[in-house]
């Protein structure tokens, strides 16, 4: 607000793919903004869409993940109350990390110019995570064994449209429980690469990975 100045170019968007280019007619203070709307444009959804469900990392990584996952592009994020997550939401703390997590995406998509902000969900159960792959176009699990016979994620067939789902597990990774819970609902488990990426960075990656391969950065 205090850089914006009478007759500079300013774009709003409302976080749900409404956007308008503006031209500031005056800015007072540090809360008061006068704009001129010269055009209102929409973008749609882009296909397919990508949701990467986060298990809670530690102390403030979380945060990190979201930061950097909304920069590249994910669609959404479910953070998963995974059986060796060392951090839990429970309470109030819990109220209060979400509306962390959730922040963090809206600041995020502004500082990328995003005009579709991440949805953020509520904190998920096991169960409820494998229902959700269930539904999907495309699940995978990231292993973080490199010597896991599992394929690649590089070279697994991705759709072009509907829906791809991607569970990042915590740094003790997913229990063999859990596993096959998600393999049950139709999740296999794939290879991100040769080295192990942290709970925190591993998304991001998958996520530019998955976005390369399928044409959305194209």
């Amino acid at each position: 607000m205090k850089r914006l100045r009478a007759g500079e170019e300013l774009v709003l968007a409302d976080g749900h793919g409404r956007w308008a280019e503006c031209v500031v007619v005056s800015a007072e203070g540090r809360d008061e903004l006068t704009v001129r709307v010269e055009e209102v444009h929409e973008d749609p959804e882009e296909e397919p869409r990508v949701t990467v469900v986060q298990a809670l990392p530690k102390g403030d990584r979380g945060e990190l993940a979201v930061e950097t996952m909304t920069e590249t592009g994910v669609d959404a994020i479910v953070p998963w109350a995974a059986s060796r997550c060392i951090t839990q939401w429970k309470g109030d703390r819990g109220l209060k990390a979400l509306g962390k997590w959730r922040s963090t995406a809206r600041e995020a998509g502004k500082q990328s110019r995003r005009t579709r902000f991440p949805e953020v969900a509520e904190l998920m159960t096991t169960k409820q995570v494998a229902a959700l792959l269930a539904g999907a176009d495309f699940a995978a699990v990231l292993h973080e064994d490199r010597d896991h016979p599992s394929g690649a994620l590089a070279t697994a067939e991705l759709p072009a449209k509907g829906s791809i789902v991607l569970v990042v597990g915590p740094e003790g990774g997913v229990s063999p429980d859990e596993l096959a819970a998600f393999e049950a609902a139709g999740a296999k488990p794939y290879r991100l690469g040769r080295s192990v990426l942290r709970t925190s960075t591993a998304g991001t990656a998958a996520t530019a990975l998955v976005l390369g391969r399928t044409g959305r950065w194209s």
